[in-house]
């Protein structure tokens, strides 16, 4: 060590390099500020078409103000949409804000870590962000290694690398001569954010902060990412087709009313023809105004909002609104390996101690004395158990895998510890491949010397091995062992042998190795394995059949990777190398070729970082929703360039900051169960649509009638503000409060392509509106030439009788007036039920008991009419209802849902 004393730096030179190199920190992503946050609430497509209606709408207010034809109270419209704006875009806001401070309280972190370094020749302590390149730092068991750099010196050391390339124990040599040439970084290499897990070295750093490969990783992650969600593009294309329809219909009125008022006998001085134009102009722009649905934004927003509130509750932390509606559209999952397929943690896959006959403990004391005694003693590996009650291995991963499986054998590690000295210890080195412990044992009273390591160097020097009939001569196993070794291999499992000899009080080490004369006992050989998380095969298969391709991207081995894809149902027998490939012939390839050979390849072994970026933006090149889940450093550039970028809740700083949603409870299931929730919520915004467009649908045609015929609109302001606000909020929380239907699931992921209305939708919202304007305007026309005082007095049977008579005085009193606004209400409130059943083929009714909320919500819209009718007076220029008015109107036009549920039989009974 005196040669690396020499080595470090001294005060002076740290203050240049430090000055030259930087300092040992990450640049934090800059925090974008809340009014920011909020103004981008403002690029949604509808918001936009909203606040274009908004402007105009003040417009027309003003111009009615100034003519004289209205009050202070036409201003009602454009309070009524800013309200509409701002409802819309605030509880979007609050709901991320209240996101990322959760997130932000589960992702505090510092980085004040004690690293020895010698400066001055002294070996001191400094913080992690003291170090500075050219600094010499001394690396122990359990470190978290502070800075990229080079070894100087090494001893048995293993990193555990899972963080940054997804290899849990990587051996690292000083000796370049060494360097295994299928890791994914030189073995003489060792890199910030990794933790030394035995053996320890020395380093030279070479690079610290944003220029060590994690920080590379971490300012990738940050890079803004400008891919649109699938909702986004389809919210787009909605606004646009509700532009284009508004514009045409306005037009229209335009060249209608000019062709009537030239080609009839109206005055032609050019005040009159002034005034006329200007009132048919205003006429457009309400047509404009009343063609937006300005409910449609508070309805997804509080179909997101509501969605985040329960995938909280399922253990997905959403920090961005759209991820979870985005989910839903997922094609593709791009999956980490180790800490998302597999539990990261090494256990005992299988175990053949060839004296056991059922491979447990407790049949023969003897033997349980030797295996117990040769896991608890022969080892410098801990456990803990952490406050989440999850033990942890603290040390080499693969002999905590040993210690696992002892305690759960019922066997406490620690007393056997406690109570049995050790002799003498040979601890493991990657070049011997061995560590051996000698030890008294009280229970057998004989001197030991247990050895373990890889079960081709100890069979070279077992001349015995111990069956359930004693000990033999090992010769006839051989053959038996090494096939059952290679099987284990094939499997892509780690291997271990145990063996044991009775000893003298001689030393049984000689120059760092066992004395060449001993010979040793077999007592077992274990299959050691990073065991896939128990839901995995589930989730992923549930992924397969939800027409979600998946594919593993991992930095392990080809043979593990393909290991894993088997057990979790990914790889199959009919699977070629053509479905598997690594990162190195993906960095070879062209993004060209990329973009082609992406499409089949179902496993990416030994990628780097920025190779699973690459792949990502090649399946968005040809696409995909892709979705990215991954617990380390080496995810995070993906986790950001995808659509939805899914962490592990203890999964690294940089991959939860790049990721648009936390897994808390690292499950696999969790993911299926935001797929499903996505996917129920578009299905309920969809629903949403039809039950808004048709009131839209109802609504412009109504003015379009009224702006033909010249007679004034039977709707005021204020009874469309309450529709198109406060009912189709109601609406949307009644349609968004509906459990997920698990049928999703079974469906094929939807195009991007793909309109929001689909063609179904659009000839529901066609029919359902035309029926029900031709049934409006037919009342209308009745009420014209019948006074009607009671909802009794109507004969429905004649309604239509003075459909083409125009000769009517127009005027309407305010309780027929309150009638058809309380009419045109319960239309919607029937058709709200018909939605709710909407592509399901079920009746409305159905799992009725499951939807509380859709109930309460419902009720709440009768009662809110009922009150606005009853105590609204000249506000909504209404007048009160009597009882019988109220149970006879409810009845009557609940004939809209009876329709519906026929209809929905008939389909059921021919299906």
């Amino acid at each position: 060590m005196s040669n690396y004393l020499e080595k470090g730096l001294n005060d002076e030179q740290v203050i240049q390099n430090r000055e030259k190199f930087g300092r040992n920190e990450l640049t934090p992503p800059a925090k974008t500020p809340l009014w920011k946050q909020f103004l981008e609430k403002f690029s949604d497509p509808i918001i936009r078409i909203l606040l274009i209606a908004w402007i105009l709408s003040i417009g027309v207010a003003t111009y009615q103000v100034y003519t004289g034809e209205e009050g202070a109270n036409a201003f009602f419209e454009p309070a009524g949409i800013l309200v509409a704006i701002i409802l819309a875009t605030g509880i979007g806001f609050a709901f991320e804000v209240s996101a990322n401070r959760k997130f932000d309280i589960l992702n505090q972190i510092g980085d004040e870590a004690p690293v020895k370094v010698v400066r001055n020749h002294h070996i001191i302590e400094i913080p992690k962000r003291d170090v500075v390149v050219g600094d010499v730092i001394l690396l122990n068991t359990g470190d978290e290694i502070p800075a990229d750099g080079t070894l100087l010196e090494s001893v048995s050391l293993q990193v555990n690398e899972s963080s940054l390339t997804g290899e849990p124990m990587a051996n690292k040599f000083a000796d370049t001569a060494k360097n295994d040439p299928r890791a994914t970084y030189p073995s003489n290499m060792v890199l910030n954010g990794c933790t030394v897990i035995e053996g320890h070295g020395v380093m030279e750093v070479n690079q610290v902060g944003d220029a060590t490969e994690y920080g590379k990783v971490y300012k990738g992650a940050q890079i803004e990412n400008d891919i649109k969600t699938p909702l986004n593009i389809q919210l787009e294309k909605l606004a646009h087709l509700v532009t284009i329809i508004s514009y045409t219909i306005a037009t229209l009125i335009i060249v209608i009313r000019c062709i009537s008022f030239f080609s009839g006998d109206h005055a032609t001085d050019w005040i009159s023809i002034g005034q006329y134009i200007l009132n048919t102009i205003m006429i457009a722009v309400t047509i404009i105004v009343v063609a937006v649905p300005e409910g449609l934004p508070m309805s997804v927003t509080l179909s997101l909002a509501m969605s985040m509130k329960r995938m909280l509750a399922a253990n997905n932390l959403v920090r961005k609104m759209h991820a979870c509606e985005t989910m839903g559209a997922t094609s593709v999952i791009c999956t980490d390996k180790t800490g998302t397929l597999t539990q990261n943690q090494m256990q005992i896959e299988d175990t053949h101690f060839f004296a056991l006959s059922n491979q447990t403990l407790g049949s023969n004391k003897e033997i349980d004395t030797l295996i117990s005694e040769s896991i608890a003693l022969n080892t410098t590996a801990n456990l803990n158990m952490g406050e989440n009650g999850r033990t942890t291995v603290i040390g080499n991963p693969t002999e905590g895998a040993l210690l696992l499986w002892l305690t759960r054998q019922g066997i406490q590690y620690e007393a056997l510890r406690h109570s049995i000295p050790i002799i003498e210890q040979l601890t493991f080195s990657t070049e011997r491949k061995y560590m051996a412990t000698a030890i008294k044992s009280p229970t057998l009273g004989k001197r030991i010397l247990y050895v373990k390591g890889a079960p081709e160097i100890l069979l070279k020097i077992c001349n015995k091995i111990r069956v359930q009939e004693g000990t033999t001569d090992i010769a006839p196993y051989i053959a038996d062992i090494e096939n059952e070794l290679l099987g284990y291999q094939n499997r892509a499992l780690r291997t271990l042998a145990l063996a044991y000899v009775e000893i003298d009080n001689t030393g049984c080490f000689a120059d760092g190795r066992l004395r060449p004369d001993i010979r040793l006992t077999l007592l077992g050989i274990t299959a050691i394995a990073d065991p896939v998380r128990l839901d995995v095969p589930e989730a992923i298969q549930s992924c397969l059949n939800a027409g979600i391709k998946v594919k593993i991207i991992t930095g392990d081995t080809q043979a593990t990777a393909r290991e894993i894809g088997r057990q979790i149902g990914l790889w199959q027998p009919e699977d070629t190398d053509a479905n598997i490939t690594t990162g190195e012939k993906v960095a070879a390839m062209s993004d060209e070729e990329l973009t082609i050979r992406v499409q089949d390849l179902k496993i990416i072994a030994r990628a780097r970082p920025l190779d699973k970026e690459r792949l990502v933006k090649a399946l968005q090149r040809n696409g995909e929703v892709v979705a990215v889940t991954g617990d380390g450093t080496n995810d995070a550039p993906a986790l950001n360039a995808a659509q939805v970028g899914l962490s592990m809740g203890d999964g690294t700083t940089v991959a939860k900051e790049a990721s648009a949603i936390t897994i808390l409870d690292n499950s696999f299931t969790s993911i299926n169960k935001a797929v499903l929730w996505g996917r129920s919520l578009y299905r309920n915004i969809q629903r949403f649509i039809v039950f808004q467009m048709t009131i839209n649908v109802a609504a412009c045609l109504i003015v379009l009638l009224g702006a033909v015929l010249g007679t004034e609109s039977p709707l005021t302001v204020t009874q469309m503000l309450w529709v198109n606000l406060i009912m189709d909020t109601f609406a949307a929380l009644a349609l968004a409060s509906l459990p997920p239907d698990p049928n999703v699931m079974r469906e094929k992921p939807r195009s991007l392509s793909a309109h929001i209305i689909t063609p179904g939708m659009g000839c529901v919202i066609l029919t359902t509106g035309l029926l029900f304007v031709a049934l409006l305007f037919g009342l209308l026309q009745y009420f014209n030439y019948n006074d009607i005082t009671t909802f009794a007095q109507i004969e429905w049977q004649h309604i239509f009788d003075y459909y083409f008579q125009f000769d009517g005085n127009g005027v309407l009193s305010q309780y027929e007036l309150s009638l058809f606004f309380t009419i045109f209400v319960m239309l919607q409130f029937w058709n709200m039920f018909n939605a709710k059943a909407f592509a399901t083929g079920k009746s409305a009714f159905a799992s009725i008991n499951k939807s509380n909320g859709f109930i309460g919500v419902g009720a709440l819209i009768i009662v809110g009419q009922i009150l606005i009718v009853t105590f609204g007076g000249e506000m909504f220029s209404v007048t009160r209802l009597s009882f019988d008015d109220w149970w006879q109107l409810i009845l009557s036009t609940s004939v809209v849902l009876i329709v519906g549920e026929t209809i929905r039989l008939i389909n059921r009974l021919r299906a």
